[in-house]
């Protein structure tokens, strides 16, 4: 929490401050405090902290720690990080027909897509190589 100069509380908790202040002034003796103060006292935890909030509304500080933390368990995660199948890229340009023929006769007609010239070396050495 920042104070302001002179040590004055932000806006908001001085606001909240006096929502309990007028429902101190209007309450029956030992009655609860209602849920709609105890919201606003979590909302303003969110933002200053717990300490800072728990002295200037002048609620016990555990009680309202158990309600942040509650509060807190009970929100929904945040949403991870989602899987996105992208398509294989098309290939384009990296076409070729090969006719390899050996000493004995033997005929491979290839026709690849997408290659790498490593490896149309590699099968034309490997079927020339049997002779």
């Amino acid at each position: 929490m920042r104070a302001s100069k002179g040590g004055e509380l932000p806006k908001d908790l001085l606001q909240g401050r006096s929502r309990f202040q007028a429902w101190r002034q209007r309450r029956r003796t030992r009655s609860r405090i209602p849920d709609t103060l105890w919201a606003l006292a979590v909302r303003l935890v969110k933002r200053h902290g717990l300490n800072p909030t728990a002295r200037a509304l002048g609620v016990d500080y555990y009680s309202l720690k158990k309600r942040a933390e509650a509060t807190t368990a009970s929100e929904p995660p945040a949403p991870g990080p989602t899987f996105v199948e992208l398509p294989p890229p098309a290939v384009v340009g990296k076409q070729c027909l090969f006719e390899l023929t050996n000493s004995a006769g033997a005929t491979l007609r290839l026709q690849l897509l997408g290659y790498d010239s490593a490896d149309v070396e590699t099968l034309a050495r490997a079927v020339w190589s049997t002779e």
